[in-house]
């Protein structure tokens, strides 16, 4: 039974890991054959002036080129924010504005082009093989962070044809061309993903070198610290209220933070390197504006000055059709946050505590129960882990399909609070909560797609969703 279990398992990852790559050959072809119809709309890909200071950034730079229309080709595909990354990659950061591109990608590409790719230089030229890297990178990127998605959904699933739909999802996603493009979102997911896959798996020092990693690349990547915070809360009121014992409260506490401080100590660090570039040794009157400020932020700074991010800034009657632009993925992140409040309310309003204290039980235990003996687990845990869980859900389903939905309790409707609704959700719901809120009130709320595109709720509750309507039909025909 467990062999049989393990085999499917695996064959469920296969099939994630052969839809993310199928994903990504069709996303070449579609960009290929329209381009090959309609001109780009942004032409930013043309300029490349010399850098400030002569970087050395290849050996080979300059030289002339076997194939100049392969490398001119692929240059033409760096627009948008490609051509702040490949340029921080070919020259680091010459201007102010250039500080709100955060440095795992470049630094990344810089590598690769001086590395495996280096000998296409003569070949394409060097710019060609800085945006070759940054392709290369992503889309492998993206593979890997489907796999993970698909790990961290069977455990907090507990259902592999779940975790399976939910990565499936993700591989097809709205946003999925900026994962395949020189944007951050690849990489920013693959080490969020990890770093919570590790984490739910108990491995709490590698899940914070990811995490970290994840706040290289993406600012919103220091909002992950919240994982950690929302289990030292429940770790330490399990070991400060519940056990009575304040020493472990303690420890549990420092190791919290000690984690946090890694998860923010990239970000705070480039802050640092931006203001020593552009603020020491300056006199007042040369400062710019954000090096006086009490604590000089440089990204906000940024952000604010050069792109109008701000609380409320774009609540303009103008901005209107962004926010439609971006109705469809607040509309499903806003349902599933609805749909989890109303299916366990109590768990949801206590923010986890409530089950911790109906069970009796430790918040270690009702978030990571395989690190507890199956003897001393709630029952109803010890079901959800086993392979009768499918047969009980489909006997419990069976015996309220036909029933007048209004009727039934919230229980009922949830079915025992298994998949989608199981308290392992409870963290995911919040920090997506949060991405969402910030999306709509502070940043361009048309970013709003790829900016949640790696919050594993979404997929999840169109994955039970999707489960619930097909065994709910099947039911019916019986």
């Amino acid at each position: 039974m467990a062999i049989s279990k393990l085999a499917a398992n695996f064959d469920y990852e296969r099939i994630v890991i052969a839809s993310a790559i199928a994903s990504r050959i069709l996303l070449l072809f579609l960009i290929v054959f329209w381009r090959s119809l309609v001109s780009p709309y942004d032409t930013s890909a043309s300029l490349n002036p010399a850098c400030l200071i002569d970087s050395s950034s290849s050996p080979l730079a300059g030289q002339p080129v076997l194939f100049p229309r392969i490398g001119s080709a692929i240059e033409s595909s760096i627009v948008w924010d490609g051509v702040h990354f490949v340029r921080i990659a070919e020259c680091g950061y010459e201007y102010e504005k250039s500080y709100a591109f955060l440095p795992l990608l470049p630094i990344c590409i810089s590598f690769l082009s001086r590395t495996v790719l280096l000998p296409l230089v003569p070949v394409i030229g060097h710019r060609a093989v800085l945006g070759l890297s940054g392709y290369l990178i992503n889309n492998i990127a993206f593979v890997l962070a489907a796999r993970y998605l698909f790990r961290l959904s069977h455990i907090i699933l507990k259902d592999g044809e779940a975790a399976m739909r939910a990565s499936i999802l993700f591989c097809f996603n709205p946003a999925c061309i900026f994962y395949s493009s020189l944007y951050t979102e690849s990489l920013y997911s693959l080490f969020s993903l990890g770093g919570l896959y590790h984490l739910m798996s108990g491995r709490n020092c590698v899940s914070a070198l990811w995490l970290a990693l994840s706040s290289c690349a993406r600012s919103n990547g220091v909002l992950n610290a919240g994982y950690i915070c929302f289990l030292t809360m429940h770790w330490t009121y399990d070991a400060l209220l519940l056990k009575k014992c304040f020493r472990r409260a303690l420890q549990v506490l420092i190791t919290g933070a000690l984690n946090c401080v890694c998860i923010f100590a990239p970000f705070v660090a480039f802050q640092a390197y931006g203001y020593y570039n552009i603020c020491s040794g300056r006199l007042p009157d040369e400062m710019r504006p954000w090096c006086k400020a009490r604590v000089p932020l440089l990204y906000n700074f940024v952000q604010s000055h050069y792109w109008g991010v701000g609380f409320l800034k774009y609540f303009r009657f103008e901005q209107l059709p962004n926010f439609l632009l971006a109705s469809p993925i607040l509309s499903l992140a806003f349902f599933s946050i609805v749909h989890y409040g109303k299916s366990r309310p109590k768990l949801f309003l206590s923010v986890g505590f409530q089950a911790t204290a109906e069970d009796r039980n430790s918040a270690a235990m009702l978030y990571f129960p395989e690190r507890v003996p199956r003897s001393s687990m709630p029952r109803h845990t010890v079901a959800s882990s086993s392979g009768l869980q499918g047969n009980q859900n489909l006997r419990r389903k069976k015996q309220i399909i036909g029933q007048d939905p209004a009727k039934l309790p919230v229980e009922d409707k949830t079915f025992n609070g298994s998949g989608y609704s199981s308290a392992f959700v409870i963290p995911f719901i919040l920090h997506m909560g949060f991405m969402a809120a910030t999306a709509i009130f502070v940043m361009h709320v048309q970013v709003a797609t790829r900016f949640l595109s790696a919050s594993p709720p979404l997929y999840w509750f169109a994955s039970s969703s999707i489960s619930y309507g097909v065994e709910t039909e099947l039911l019916d025909s019986i």
